[in-house]
């Protein structure tokens, strides 16, 4: 590609702790939505955009009617290497493509958020029962996938990565092996479960822990493989525990804060907010901060304005969780109903605000 599907939205870069245009060096804020589905939403006979009901009004809703300047895209590894059933790979990036065309032609970036490496892998039970599809990190073939989107979108400023959505340590009932990086940059292929120390070999009941250091060395590898096809490309690198907590959490290259990185940081009501500075607010006094994910439901508004006040505070760019999936930003996106919900009514409050300031 040569730039079409970006219409001319100009290319981002970092400067010290804010996102700037990196032709007039002018600030720029970066608010809106998670438009998820693409990650989840089987293509069966009708592909992978209209099983997902994304569409180009819907687009056109989030940016216009609401004021979003970045649409957070979620999707699929596996899909986007290997495709589904009987639709390609192409076809699944096709969609990609689609999506960030037209909210470019609106005036919006797209970041790609890789948010599941396949939709078949049980990864444990959550909370509520449900399997989860998160990976607690990386595998290899996400290093294929970024290589391949690099390429892909090397000419297009439209485009921002959100390197992996939500490392995190291993669910109890995790059993499949995780990829940590070593020291040496080489993949290692891990137990969930800790092996006994003395040598023994037994396992023992004690989970893997998923550190700082860890993720770390698994976003220093992505973001080196992404920059040796698109140097210039806006990275974005989550925290650790479900994307929560960014301390620690630092992309170095040549022993150097690596160029172009952003730190995001997931934000739900389940964690006080007196942990707010402790665990990602920090980030913002010599760094880009941006909060990734952030939502409930109509009993957290208090919760989410207080949020909302802190992130204008700080100036940090955001996009709220989620247009299409619990906690609902609108009554049901996959029915063309863009009515909000009681905290959709805040988000799009904030972004209408924004707009109007910027």
């Amino acid at each position: 590609m040569n730039g079409e599907i970006s219409h001319g939205l100009p290319p981002l870069r970092s400067a010290g702790n804010r996102i700037v245009n990196a032709g007039t060096a002018e600030l720029v804020t970066l608010r809106g939505v998670n438009r998820s589905g693409l990650e989840y939403a089987e293509p069966g006979d009708r592909g992978f955009l209209a099983s997902a009901a994304i569409s180009r009004a819907e687009i056109e809703t989030m940016v216009r009617e609401w004021g979003a300047s970045i649409i957070r895209l979620p999707f699929n590894q596996d899909w986007a290497l290997h495709g589904r059933g009987t639709f390609s790979a192409e076809s699944y990036r096709q969609a990609l493509d689609n999506v960030i065309a037209w909210a470019a032609e609106l005036g919006a970036y797209t970041l790609l958020d890789l948010q599941w490496l396949d939709a078949d892998t049980n990864l444990g039970t959550l909370p509520d029962g449900s399997v989860n599809r998160v990976a607690p990190l990386p595998n290899g073939a996400s290093i294929e996938l970024w290589a391949a989107l690099a390429e892909r979108y090397r000419d297009e400023s439209a485009v921002l990565f959100d390197l992996f959505n939500e490392p995190h340590s291993p669910l109890e009932d995790h059993y499949d092996p995780i990829y940590f990086v070593g020291e040496d940059g080489k993949l290692e292929q891990t137990d969930p479960r800790e092996y006994d120390l003395g040598g023994n070999g037994l396992r023992n009941d004690d989970l893997r822990e998923v550190t700082a250091d860890d993720w770390n060395r698994w976003a220093a590898l992505l973001t080196s493989t992404i920059r040796k096809i698109h140097p210039a490309s806006l990275i974005f690198v989550s925290g650790v525990d479900w994307g929560s907590d960014l301390r620690g959490v630092r992309v170095r290259s040549y022993n150097m804060d690596a160029p172009n990185i952003v730190y995001s940081a997931h934000v739900y009501p389940n964690r006080s907010h007196h942990e707010w500075s402790r665990r990602f607010g920090h980030v913002c006094v010599d760094r880009p901060l941006f909060i990734g994910e952030w939502g409930g439901g109509e009993e957290d508004i208090l919760w989410g304005s207080r949020l909302a006040a802190y992130m204008n505070r700080f100036a940090c760019g955001w996009t709220a969780w989620s247009w299409a999936d619990f906690p609902r930003l609108v009554r049901d996106a996959q029915s063309n109903d863009y009515e909000p919900t009681v905290l959709g009514s805040l988000v799009r409050s904030e972004l209408l605000r924004a707009k109007k300031v910027a």
